[in-house]
């Protein structure tokens, strides 16, 4: 024990150096493949994080970043002191919270049930079926709910009227606004949120089945004692990842969604950054705002990994 500490512990020698280097040089290949990957999360994502310094300043654009006014925690204040803030916090959470319960679990669902298919090219036309929505933007996904669903000529409220006589202002009714989020996520989404899970399913062992088949075991028993289980901790990372992106409920599609009618429920942390720091040129307020989300996810996806492992599960670190 004491033996494998202390080679655990010794700083790395030449020899480790080099075994390194023969390692980079064997897969080779597998590392330039990453190199796109890296290049993104650099540009894109840590350069980026050098106008958080914005939040905690008055930021003019001829001064600049470096020149700015430092004044503090003053744009927080004011944040939280808004009668908004509840408003956009309210909105955001319960458009989160039923992403999370309705959303998340759709893609497992539909995985498990793709992955009792026997018939692979049925199997294979159903999951590009499901995919292709992905592809599709958020444009032309609102535009065509907005064909079925206006009350001018709508598809579904025509339908409607038909049978009832009546017609459903659905794209302008505050209490129609969050299912229609949600009822669009899930049919763009849902699809596309199969493919990892189908990736775990497939390492699943096949022997385990047999065995439960020999005993006895139905189908539902098969997939609740062994399915599950096998991806498990799959279905946990893929939460705590979710988490990080809690607050985030997807500025384009809410932006196109919203009107004077129904702003009071669908405003959020999203589309006030977007009023406040282009529209308004509140670029520090907008950009406290932002940082805020972003210190709420992490702290999420800290706590949630902390509890996982607390359960016995990997987590993401």
């Amino acid at each position: 024990m004491k033996a494998e500490t202390a080679a655990q512990t010794r700083p790395a020698t030449r020899s480790d150096k080099n075994l390194l280097w023969r390692d980079i040089i064997k897969n080779r290949w597998l590392y330039i493949m990453l190199i796109p990957g890296v290049l993104y999360f650099i540009i894109f994502k840590y350069i980026p994080m050098y106008g958080i310094t914005m939040a905690f300043q008055d930021y003019t654009p001829y001064k600049g970043i470096l020149g700015s006014e430092w004044v503090g925690f003053k744009h927080f204040s004011r944040f939280f002191g808004e009668p908004q803030f509840w408003t956009l916090f309210r909105n955001t959470f319960l458009l989160a919270i039923y992403n999370m319960v309705f959303f998340f679990p759709l893609p497992i669902v539909l995985a498990l049930m793709l992955n009792e298919v026997r018939r692979e090219r049925f199997k294979r036309f159903v999951q590009t079926l499901v995919y292709v929505p992905h592809f599709v933007s958020w444009v032309v996904v609102v535009g065509v709910f907005y064909m079925l669903f206006t009350t001018e000529g709508g598809a579904i409220n025509e339908l409607l009227y038909n049978l009832t006589g009546q017609k459903v202002a659905f794209l302008l009714e505050p209490g129609w606004f969050r299912t229609m989020i949600v009822g669009q996520s899930i049919w763009k989404e849902v699809g596309w949120g199969t493919i990892i899970f189908l990736a775990a399913l497939s390492g699943v062992d096949t022997q385990l089945y047999e065995a439960a088949r020999i005993d006895g075991a139905s189908r539902w028993r098969q997939t609740w004692h062994i399915t599950l289980p096998a991806i498990r901790s799959t279905i946990v990372i893929l939460l705590i990842l979710r988490l990080g992106n809690f607050l985030d409920t997807g500025f384009e599609q809410i932006f196109l969604m919203l009107t004077p009618t129904n702003r009071d429920v669908g405003e959020v942390f999203d589309t006030y950054v977007y009023t406040k720091g282009l529209t308004q040129a509140q670029y520090s307020y907008s950009a406290a705002v932002g940082l805020f989300k972003s210190v709420v996810g992490l702290a999420l996806v800290l706590g949630a990994n902390k509890l996982a492992k607390k359960f016995g599960e990997e987590g993401v670190y």
